[in-house]
């Protein structure tokens, strides 16, 4: 049971049952087999093809730092984590196609193991608490497939491999003593799969819903704390400290992103040559973008707020621009809207935005012809969110990626379904890398006004984002953080948030 059940939270209530979400850890992998398996047969069927053979899945192996004996924090590879929910490294899994039977397949631990590593489980606790048919140790894996094929021939494997569109990484397909024994088929289930990801069940929005929760309640601790002085990785700390304290949560999503001052117009600032390690200083405009993961789902949030609790004029008037366009994106959200349709809708809402500001000039239409846009949100509108923060499945096959400033950087250019979760995170950002180009360049420096952006240099960027459920009838934004400025203010200077979460399952 997470210990937020037993340990509340100082200044806020976990809102999904606890118990509930305890329930749904093991029975949304049984679902997701379910899934897979009734698509997986239908596409057989449709191509006229036998329903036998094994899906076969190979777990994450624990990795060592460098050539040390030191073990780093193991995480389960994240399609094995969809359909088994296997926490241990070293297991493989399969589906048998004719049957739909789960096997798990356990490695064999040396009795030393008990004295460094603890218990030494045995088959049927994996079997009970993983909620698969059979489970076996994983030197027997050709002998047990072959025990249980129902086909003729040699037996087949649907094995995992394919293009992560957003990493330009291949999965790895399963390998074992034995393999050379069987058939293998390294084309049909990748895609099959992904697109199993791609809409999320009632049990998967429950646990993405959890740690939106625990991690909105922790952004609105981190402004409560904010004070100039302070060290960005101090507020990080804090975050991190209330996921895990509060939610059990003890993995990121992703590597914290607490940018402040100019280090806010570096998209993925906190990396390990920027480790969150800058002085907050009075006038300073705070991009915090983090997420807690619990039980292999995610969530992806972004806040942004002066560090001294009171917005000015001027990050006033970049925040409300950001602001108007992530709340016209949400309005505008429902099955078959178009993603790239989404994302000029935020770049036109930013663009008329600063041109109120005036800190561009022009024609608005003539400025997205350009590609203006691109200068000031250069990154996509936003990811599909699931096991992954960059969860896959954005390009199906036949969709390519635009070549655009902006549009190339989009992680999905699909038209939206419900089941989707998809983040919605516009930004403006004063980046000098993209400024001074645009600011040389006869197409686009007659749209800046160059004199108000010079007021701007330092200024750093805005991102706000939400993670946001596609339904029926529109969506549903997940995320629960203050959002309008006088919410922000508020909170900021002590006053209660909020006045009721989302208990939407």
């Amino acid at each position: 049971m997470p210990p937020s059940r037993l340990l509340k939270s100082p200044h806020t209530t976990p809102t999904l049952n606890l118990c509930l979400i305890e329930n749904v850890k093991m029975e949304v992998h049984v679902k997701n087999r379910h899934n897979l398996l009734t698509s997986l047969r239908q596409y057989l069927s449709d191509s006229s093809r036998p329903l036998h053979g094994f899906v076969l899945l190979q777990g994450g192996e624990e990795k060592t730092r460098y050539d040390t004996d030191h073990l780093e924090l193991f995480r389960q590879e994240s399609y094995f984590a969809y359909l088994f929910g296997v926490k241990e490294p070293g297991f493989y899994g399969a589906i048998d196609v004719a049957t739909g039977n789960s096997i798990l397949f356990a490695p064999r631990l040396p009795a030393e193991y008990a004295v460094w590593l603890g218990e030494i489980k045995p088959l049927s606790y994996f079997k009970e608490h993983y909620m698969v048919s059979k489970t076996f140790f994983s030197d027997e894996i050709a002998s047990v497939l072959q025990q249980h094929y129902q086909g003729s021939g040699k037996p087949l494997l649907f094995l995992l491999h394919g293009l992560n569109t957003d990493s330009d990484n291949f999965s790895k397909p399963a390998e074992f003593q034995g393999i050379d024994k069987f058939d293998r088929d390294l084309t049909t289930l990748h895609p099959i799969l992904t697109e199993c990801r791609v809409i999320k069940s009632e049990l998967e929005i429950a646990l993405i819903q959890y740690a939106n929760d625990i991690s909105s309640e922790a952004h609105v601790e981190v402004m409560r704390k904010t004070r100039v002085g302070m060290k960005e990785y101090q507020l990080e700390s804090i975050f991190l400290h209330h996921t895990y304290m509060y939610g059990g949560c003890r993995h990121c999503s992703y590597t914290c992103i607490c940018a402040t001052g100019d280090n806010s117009a570096v998209l993925h600032h906190g990396h390990a040559a920027a480790p969150n390690d800058k002085t907050l200083e009075e006038g300073d405009m705070a991009l915090f973008d983090m997420g807690a993961e619990y039980h292999f789902y995610g969530s992806d949030i972004t806040c942004s707020f002066p560090v001294n609790g009171k917005f000015t004029s001027d990050q006033s008037l970049i925040y409300s621009a950001v602001l108007h366009a992530h709340n016209a994106v949400i309005s505008a959200m429902k099955p078959g809207i178009n993603w790239v349709d989404m994302h000029i809708l935020a770049e036109k809402v930013i663009l008329e935005s600063l041109k109120r500001g005036h800190i561009i000039l022009g024609d608005v239409d003539d400025m997205i012809a350009a590609r203006l846009g691109a200068v000031f949100m250069p990154h996509g509108l936003g990811h599909f969110l699931g096991i992954d923060t960059h969860d896959p499945g954005g390009y199906l096959k036949g969709l390519e990626r635009r070549k655009e400033p902006g549009l190339k950087s989009l992680r999905t250019i699909r038209d939206l379904r419900e089941g989707m979760v998809i983040t919605v995170e516009p930004g403006c950002y004063f980046i000098d890398a993209l400024l001074l180009p645009a600011m040389s360049c006869p197409e686009t420096s007659k749209f800046l006004n160059q004199e108000v952006i010079n007021r701007f240099k330092g200024f750093g960027g805005v991102r706000i984002e939400s993670d946001v459920l596609v339904t029926a009838a529109g969506c549903y934004n997940m995320t629960k953080c203050p959002r309008e400025i006088r919410e922000i203010e508020a909170v900021m200077g002590g006053a209660p948030w909020p006045a009721k979460l989302s208990t939407y399952v």
